[in-house]
């Protein structure tokens, strides 16, 4: 780890120039005490930085410690950096690996690309914090310390106790097989084994998590694309859930979307609106998630459905009747 880190300050030094104590402090996620150690260090081996007295002082690098990466070219470069514009950088709590790794990337690219890539890079921007209209993004929020634990047990192929509480339920322990993680639309999910019976847990829901020293029953090899359609298709067809046709105003579309557990189908419809066929958790869910895009969104099936949400817009008619 010190090393990375040690590597990681020789970089931020090169590509930033001049920083303080505090500052690097910050981007490695150490305190200033570590960094003056770290700075120790790194003059000890020969590395030439220095510190600079003053208001503006700080620590710097003397020119040099280049090693260009040639093979990279500039889409390559750019296409790299704009990964690291999102918030899918903290997937599987990595972001801090990725940032580190790209910092590497990008003081080992040849003097033309450097520059050009990263002018590039600042006029694209991937899945920012909140949309046009000022609303955050639902991002799950997964603990560090057991974010890292699942990982290392899924990659090391090792057996894995959890502390999962699922929904509507207290917390149990659960020692699973671990077979892969899979993010999608901002929810990650460990996929597993429980004796022998195919298993999928909501990281967000895993509230500890401990490395096991077995091993893992599980293949070599693994298509993680082809079991997470597989048990897609095993959720949406089991359970009380609702399908649901649906007209809806395409600037409403997203909205929707992010309220369905699933999208069946979707074509066009004569007046530009998109006509789909969705999947809800229930009729609850449908109604409500419905309700909340009023006039831009019409029901088509179940009839009942129909039903609810005339009933519920005749009780709003009715009570603000004598205002008409």
């Amino acid at each position: 780890m010190r090393a990375d880190r040690l590597v990681s300050l020789v970089l931020l030094l090169r590509q930033r120039g001049r920083l303080t104590a505090d500052t690097l402090a910050r981007e490695l996620e150490v305190s200033p005490r570590t960094v003056l150690r770290d700075i120790e260090a790194l003059s000890a081996a020969g590395v030439p930085v220095h510190s600079e007295r003053g208001r503006h002082g700080g620590f710097a690098l003397l020119p040099g410690f280049r090693t260009e990466l040639t093979g990279m070219n500039h889409d390559e470069a750019l296409a790299l950096l704009a990964a690291g514009s999102g918030r899918g950088e903290q997937a599987f709590g990595l972001g801090s690996a990725l940032a580190s790794a790209i910092r590497k990337v990008v003081d080992a690219l040849p003097e033309s690309h450097r520059a050009t890539a990263g002018d590039a890079a600042q006029r694209l921007l991937v899945d920012p914090d909140t949309d046009l209209l000022a609303r955050r993004a639902a991002v799950e929020e997964v603990d560090g310390a057991t974010m890292i634990a699942v990982r290392r047990a899924v990659l090391a192929g090792r057996r894995l106790r959890i502390h999962y509480a699922a929904a509507d339920r207290a917390p149990q322990w659960r020692t699973v097989d671990p077979i892969g993680l899979v993010t999608v639309r901002e929810r990650g999910y460990l996929l597993a084994t429980r004796s022998g019976e195919d298993r999928t847990y909501r990281l967000s829901r895993v509230r500890a998590a401990e490395e096991l020293p077995e091993a893992a029953q599980r293949p070599d090899r693994v298509d993680l694309d082809r079991i997470w359609r597989e048990r897609s298709a095993r959720f949406l067809s089991g359970g009380d859930h609702l399908s649901v046709r649906v007209r809806v105003h395409p600037g409403r579309r997203e909205e929707l979307l992010g309220t369905v557990l699933a999208v069946r189908a979707e074509a066009p419809d004569a007046d530009g609106w998109s006509r789909l066929e969705v999947t809800f958790q229930d009729a609850r869910h449908a109604e409500w998630a419905l309700w909340h895009l009023g006039p831009d969104a019409e029901a088509l099936s179940p009839p009942s459905l129909r039903r609810a949400l005339h009933d519920r817009a005749a009780g709003i008619a009715a009570r603000y009747a004598d205002s008409a």
